[in-house]
């Protein structure tokens, strides 16, 4: 089973007014002359990690005949097999879809310099699982290849609430940030304001 996944949020920017410095002395300044506002920008990460919950796996049948009609009867025949297969296990339609069909001639090639020749055709057809009970993972790979699926194109995970996460760490980036505005405007003897921009980095997902 896969372990917790780790989901990075980056809030790239975030800038802050920063308050003047308490100064002993008084100055007066007309408004014409207003010194421009202070700012401080910061950047931040949130991290939360979770285990995942859906497994999405390629998988399909490979089929080899000396005619393209035969491949792809076989291919369909095979097809309908592991597709039943797959229902009987409690998989809904909409968990099982078509990713890519293809049908390929095959060729010969000749040493004394000829041109190949087409000696049969392949047909390919790979659906993509959405398992979304991942406990029942190994069940279903060991199912669709007692079914006859010959062709396994990878697994990846998934975690359902996944935008609850993000907002989960978009809040402890923000939390960072901001600690870490006040870090640098208390060192350099202000204080800090209202926050002007926020900018958002992108998501890193972890393994």
């Amino acid at each position: 089973m896969p372990s917790c996944r780790t989901l990075r949020l980056f809030v790239s920017t975030v800038t802050l007014g920063a308050l003047a410095m308490t100064s002993a002395s008084t100055t007066t300044v007309s408004a014409q002359a207003a010194p421009p506002e202070r700012t401080i920008s910061v950047s931040a990460t949130g991290t939360v990690a979770a285990a995942p919950d859906i497994a999405h796996i390629t998988t399909g049948v490979a089929s080899e005949a000396a005619t393209a009609r035969a491949a792809m009867e076989a291919n369909n025949k095979q097809m309908g097999i592991l597709l039943d297969g797959l229902k009987a296990l409690g998989l809904e339609a909409k968990d099982i879809q078509t990713l890519s069909f293809s049908v390929e001639p095959q060729h010969q090639h000749h040493k004394d310099g000829k041109p190949p020749t087409v000696v049969g055709y392949r047909v390919t057809n790979q659906v993509r699982i959405v398992q979304r009970h991942i406990g029942r993972l190994g069940e279903t790979l060991d199912k669709a290849v007692s079914l006859g699926a010959n062709q396994l194109g990878g697994i990846s995970f998934e975690i359902s609430n996944g935008e609850t996460l993000r907002d989960d760490a978009r809040r402890r980036a923000m939390e960072n940030a901001l600690r870490r505005a006040q870090l640098y405007a208390a060192a350099a003897g202000g204080s800090v304001g209202r926050v002007l921009t926020i900018s958002e980095g992108g998501a890193m997902p972890g393994p």
